[in-house]
């Protein structure tokens, strides 16, 4: 049982304990501040009572060599390369599941179980994730990367679960202090400042300045280093024109941004790569599906294709501002179809 202190895994917690489960408490200790706050260890010791009040074993593993090579390094590289991570997304399959397994199979134990609004169902021999029953906390969009193999070993026992329902049982198991206890929504390993003054700690030799230009070429200005921007961005451009301007695109070889006007940022048309299948094991053809790119967008009606070893989305309108290195998920009502990062 993956706990990290705070109410929904520790509600999970307390579901499968009632259902009868045998549990071991496991923290994964991904990242190491040198930051005045490091909300981790308060997280640590708050599950480790929850763990004693249950009477459960409770490990603290410490992962965070993994992580900084497999995700911090990947967070600065793709910012640096004018591309927009999503590392939640990453993180759940490199690391949180990849460790999450390992250890299941160290403990003997066949399931591994996380607070995430998620659930899994089966279809022909096939797992796959659909959307949790509280709309606005479902966490399908972060777990698309999950395989048949991580997803057929999970349990989410908050799938049927709405988040006030998950605070009222905490509630009622005299644990009102969890219930009321704030969540955070901020990229865990940056507990202080912003991602950009992340980047300029972790690489300081490569934030460059260099030229905004518009689309024909015409330099428009100075922007600070690629990491400051992404596509779609308007504030903090300091560029005045007759129209307001946003980012179209970032070219990290040339270091320069191009600016123009929204509609320029329409698509209708975008190609993902490195792309998993969840329901179906291949895409069916001539099919309507919804596909986000981006976690609070509403998800566009759209047709999907394999094109040249590349997922193909087509949206029936267009949609602005699809940012390379983000995650398109493909959704069939409910149900996870698929889910890729965008090129």
């Amino acid at each position: 049982m993956a706990l990290s202190g705070g109410i929904d895994s520790s509600v999970s917690a307390l579901i499968l304990k009632e259902q009868g489960f045998d549990l071991i408490g496991v923290t994964l200790r991904m990242y190491r501040t040198n930051s005045r706050i490091d909300p981790l260890e308060q997280s640590i010791r708050d599950a480790n009572i929850l763990a004693s009040k249950l009477n459960i074993p409770y490990y603290v593993i410490d992962v965070s060599d993994h992580f900084e090579k497999k995700i911090i390094e990947y967070f600065v590289d793709e910012y640096r390369s004018g591309r927009t991570p999503n590392p939640c997304a990453l993180c759940n399959y490199q690391i949180k599941w990849t460790h999450l397994i390992d250890l299941a199979d160290q403990f003997g134990c066949y399931y591994v179980a996380t607070g995430h609004y998620a659930k899994i169902k089966k279809l022909d021999g096939r797992y796959y994730l659909s959307e949790s029953a509280d709309e606005l906390k479902d966490q399908t969009y972060f777990l698309w990367r999950l395989s048949q193999e991580f997803l057929k070993r999970t349990l989410f026992p908050l799938g049927n679960l709405t988040k006030n329902e998950v605070k009222e049982i905490a509630r009622q198991k005299s644990y009102k202090k969890l219930a009321e206890k704030k969540e955070s929504y901020d990229v865990c390993f940056i507990p202080e400042g912003t991602y950009r003054s992340f980047l300029e700690q972790k690489r300081p030799e490569a934030e460059k300045t260099g030229i905004f230009v518009d689309i024909n070429g015409n330099i428009l200005g100075t922007h600070k280093g690629i990491s400051n921007y992404t596509i779609g961005q308007r504030k903090g451009l300091s560029i005045s024109g007759n129209q307001a301007l946003y980012v179209l695109d970032i070219n990290a070889d040339e270091n320069k941004i191009i600016l123009g006007t929204k509609d320029k940022l329409d698509n209708q048309v975008i190609y993902l790569k490195d792309f998993v299948l969840s329901k179906y094991k291949k895409i069916p053809v001539d099919k309507i599906f919804h596909t986000k790119i981006r976690y609070k967008n509403k998800a566009i009606e759209s047709k999907v294709s394999i094109e040249n070893e590349l997922m193909k989305i087509e949206f029936f309108s267009p949609v602005s501002a699809p940012a390379p290195g983000q995650s398109a998920v493909i959704y069939e009502g409910n149900d996870l179809i698929a889910g890729g990062i965008i090129i």
